[in-house]
């Protein structure tokens, strides 16, 4: 029998993050954060100072990776990389930009493509990224594509921030976040679009709750839950 998979794809700040928890959560599912194997191989790329043109020695480094994930509290997952622990430190601005130039580049995508679908065992697999339903998980019976404007975005990532103590301007995020949408969407490897077949929610003004529901009412009218 095949493992249920349901895959969360959109850009940065749309909510992928808190609706793939909340589902692993409710479902009791294992959770992909496959931004965060991107994130994680720009951290050690930017900690050993290697060149970000530099696409061999990165896509080396990502097939390298001594990664683990452990669940943690509150439905968080901490990131250790041989190790040391860098949940924290891999949500930097600085560490989320070189992930995207890093997520761009064909050789780092096919070194972690394995590993990510190696994460499909029972009793089911919510995995969150950009090209989850399109090129890692292509079958998955539910394909999520959540999405919402650049401005409200902003201001998400803005609180955020502001909350960690960090400081940044929202005209800023707001560009930022613009460059790194027209990036994702104009790579040449899985650009971010959403699959043919993808349940396509606007979050801009919804709450998360109600995103869950209409995503877990969608997975009940497939039979994927009870």
């Amino acid at each position: 029998m095949s493992v249920p998979i349901i895959t969360v794809d959109g850009p940065g700040g749309a909510g992928k993050g808190t609706l793939s928890y909340s589902l692993a959560s409710e479902l009791g599912w294992g959770m992909l954060d496959s931004g965060a194997l991107y994130r994680v191989t720009a951290f050690a790329v930017l900690a050993n100072d290697v060149p970000l043109s530099d696409e061999s020695a990165i896509a080396n480094i990502a097939s390298h990776l001594a990664l683990e994930f452990v669940p943690a509290a509150e439905g968080l997952t901490q990131v250790l990389l041989n190790g040391q622990d860098i949940s924290l430190a891999i949500r930097s601005e600085s560490c989320s930009s070189a992930a995207s130039k890093v997520a761009a580049m064909g050789d780092v995508r096919a070194a972690l493509l394995e590993r990510q679908r190696q994460m499909a065992v029972a009793p089911g697999l919510v995995a969150d990224g950009r090209d989850m339903g399109t090129v890692v998980f292509p079958d998955a019976p539910l394909k999520v594509f959540l999405t919402a404007s650049a401005e409200a975005r902003a201001e998400r990532r803005h609180r955020q921030l502001l909350a960690k103590g960090e400081s940044v301007t929202l005209a800023r995020l707001l560009e930022t976040i613009e460059e790194r949408d027209a990036r994702d969407r104009n790579r040449t490897e899985s650009p971010l679009v959403p699959a043919t077949d993808a349940l396509v929610i606007d979050s801009t003004g919804i709450s998360a709750d109600s995103v869950l529901d209409t995503v877990l009412r969608e997975a009940r009218l497939r039979k994927l839950v009870s």
